[in-house]
């Protein structure tokens, strides 16, 4: 065999547990068949043809500059930008300097690890917590651990039990409407994980691509807010823009983006330039709140038909986090009751689910759950596919 002839794979990569939801997606593919497996935007808000209109404007008036290679940091228009909106959005001075421009959020979180993890570090994670934060960190070979999370976020004493107890370097979280869970954490969260963190040499790495897609106003604070200096703040363009163009950003201590900004010049010299100037004139020539309104209310309708169905097909012991934003359903049947029974059972009838345990790292939890998605179904898959998981879970009680 050609491997037998390849030297051993680095133990970092070794160390990466591959996406359950990536290999899941393949299945989705079949004719007829229900995905509420993705995490995907809905592909009618795409806005082609005034992505297409910017991109003219921007080959028309910059021309070769457009396709150059470019500084590090980005875009500083497209940064300016980014910092004016977050400092009117959150009510503090975000200086354009601080802001890092980021082949996808996703991006920020290798960085962040390349940064500050060495072997056996220790990063406390949410439990459920985002795949694809343990895969970028476990790159870096860490000493994971969760803390639970529950509707309006982690327990106070439990945080604060954990954090003494094992000293983290890094904690990550995605405060506002969680992948997987959706859920968001209250205001006595926020500060109440900030006073203990501020208790701590820890970084709190707040993971942000969530929270434009809010169903109603939502005033709680950011840890960015609270607490600027231990925090390491991470946007995303893709859930409003487009996730294909790949481009997000980062802000926090100076020093820190500084940092990360070298460790972006060895991994990619910077991100494409000519999609950093396509978004940045899409921003300017569109009211991005327009924008903003049409996905929150589309998604708003979405999450609510999923709920009522929900409730009326779904076994009565079941429980769910009923989620204020963001595209996902974290339901949690009666223990004893495992999603990746349930999951078998469903791909033969063409429905799609993730499993909970997905989202731990080895496993370690989320047996009993499994998460939803309801931004890109349509309405009648919606309602088809809950009626059959509703079914198949009465029928393995």
């Amino acid at each position: 065999m050609i491997s037998d002839r390849l030297p051993p794979f680095s133990n970092g990569l070794q160390n990466i547990p591959e996406s359950f939801i990536r290999e899941i997606l393949k299945v989705s593919a079949q004719p007829d068949m229900i995905s509420f497996a993705g995490g995907l935007p809905n592909p009618e808000f795409f806005p082609v043809d005034k992505v297409a209109e910017a991109a003219e404007k921007v080959l028309t008036r910059d021309g070769k500059a457009a396709l150059q290679y470019w500084v590090t940091e980005g875009y500083m228009p497209l940064r300016d930008y980014v910092a004016k909106w977050q400092s009117k959005k959150m009510g503090i001075s975000v200086d354009p300097e601080s802001i890092l421009i980021l082949n996808g959020s996703q991006q920020g979180l290798d960085l962040i690890g390349k940064l500050f993890l060495n072997p056996m570090s220790r990063v406390l994670l949410e439990g459920p917590s985002y795949l694809g934060a343990i895969q970028a960190f476990s790159a870096y070979q860490p000493d994971f651990h969760h803390v639970p999370i529950h509707s309006g976020g982690p327990d106070l004493d439990k945080f604060s039990t954990i954090m003494e107890q094992i000293n983290p370097l890094l904690y990550y979280c995605v405060p506002k409407y969680q992948n997987p869970t959706g859920n968001r954490y209250d205001e006595e969260r926020i500060h109440g994980i900030a006073k203990i963190m501020k208790q701590s040499k820890t970084i709190l790495v707040e993971d942000n691509p969530y929270s434009e897609i809010c169903f109603q106003a939502d005033n709680v604070s950011n840890f960015i807010q609270v607490i600027p200096e231990r925090t390491v703040h991470l946007g995303s363009f893709s859930k409003i823009v487009s996730p294909g163009l790949r481009l997000g950003w980062a802000t926090g201590p100076k020093e820190v983006i500084r940092k990360m900004s070298v460790a972006k010049q060895a991994s990619d010299l910077h991100s494409n330039t000519f999609v950093q100037r396509i978004i940045y004139q899409f921003l300017i020539d569109n009211p991005l709140n327009d924008h903003l309104n049409n996905i929150r209310s589309f998604y708003g309708n979405q999450a609510e038909l999923m709920l009522t169905s929900v409730r009326q097909h779904f076994p009565e012991n079941i429980s769910y986090i009923e989620p204020t934003g963001g595209m996902f359903i974290w339901v949690t049947m009666p223990e004893g009751l495992k999603s990746r029974v349930l999951l078998e059972k469903a791909i033969a009838e063409k429905v799609l689910f993730v499993p909970g345990d997905s989202f731990y790292v080895n496993s370690n939890g989320g047996t009993s759950s499994f998460r939803m998605n309801f931004s890109n179904p349509t309405r009648t898959q919606i309602e088809r596919g809950i009626q059959i998981l509703g079914r198949l879970m009465k029928e393995m009680v």
